[in-house]
């Protein structure tokens, strides 16, 4: 194998939200990279299907990230199955799409429990055993939304600019540990969630964004994988967009010459 393909190699990750879209994606790509990954979701058929098609150095665990002692089943599946916790990728989490005077509250409420209080609860699972690893690496996936202000998203958008400081808080905290913690900011991308919103694949099919496209989840999985490696060893605190350049500011329609 490449130097490229293994440069994950004997690392542990705990992954969330990881029985299908942008999760299975990560842990695919830290399968294929020569680490080991903990797939934890609430989908149970999905995720031990995601698992199968991961093969040996993937296990399934039922994670509700709202729930403590769920995170603490997730670690100890992990050390038991592979000897250590090296990398967690905070991804669970819903969108919403309402305007503020019609979110109810209710439904705000659990957004952020599950986008927001999920991560904190990561965090606070795998401090512990990265620090008896001699390090780690910490990736929560926020949003473009957690870049901008986005309507629609009063939740969703709430959460995620929540995940963005607190990743800054916890990169602060964890620095002299060797525990690096950063936050990924993707933008519109092709998965069973958006699918439904009607978009599609292709250049020139999405052109809120300076590339005119969407992307795709194999995309979004290279700047984790990136994150998660020794590639990365000095970032930390680090937000990193994947979007397109959609929050780099409006299109401009060039014509040449001009």
């Amino acid at each position: 194998m490449t130097e490229t393909a293994q440069q994950l190699a004997g690392k542990v990750v705990i992954v969330t939200g990881a029985a299908r879209g942008l999760g299975a994606a990560f842990a695919q790509r830290i399968v294929d990279e020569g680490g080991s990954v903990v797939v934890g979701d609430v989908l149970d058929d999905d995720g031990r299907a995601t698992v199968e098609q991961l093969g040996d150095r993937a296990r399934y665990c039922h994670l509700d990230v709202t729930d403590p002692q769920q995170w603490q089943a997730a670690v100890d599946v992990a050390t038991s199955a592979f000897g250590r916790v090296d990398g967690l990728v905070n991804n669970a989490g819903i969108s919403t799409g309402q305007y503020i005077e019609h979110e109810p509250l209710e439904h705000f409420r659990t957004v952020l429990d599950i986008n927001l209080t999920g991560v904190f609860n990561g965090l606070q699972a795998v401090i512990g055993p990265m620090r008896a690893a001699g390090g780690g690496s910490i990736v929560n996936i926020s949003s473009a939304a957690g870049l901008m202000g986005l309507a629609l998203t009063a939740g969703y958008g709430a959460s995620k600019w929540g995940v963005r400081g607190l990743t800054k808080i916890a990169a602060v905290e964890l620095g002299t540990d060797r525990i690096r913690v950063n936050s990924v900011h993707p933008g519109m991308t092709y998965t069973p969630m958006t699918a439904g919103l009607g978009i599609q694949q292709g250049d020139g099919n999405y052109p809120n964004t300076p590339m005119a496209r969407v992307g795709v989840p194999e995309e979004i999985a290279g700047a984790v994988g990136f994150l998660l490696s020794d590639a990365s060893t000095y970032v930390t605190g680090a937000e990193l967009a994947v979007d397109g350049g959609w929050t780099a500011g409006p299109t401009v329609k060039y014509v040449m010459g001009q």
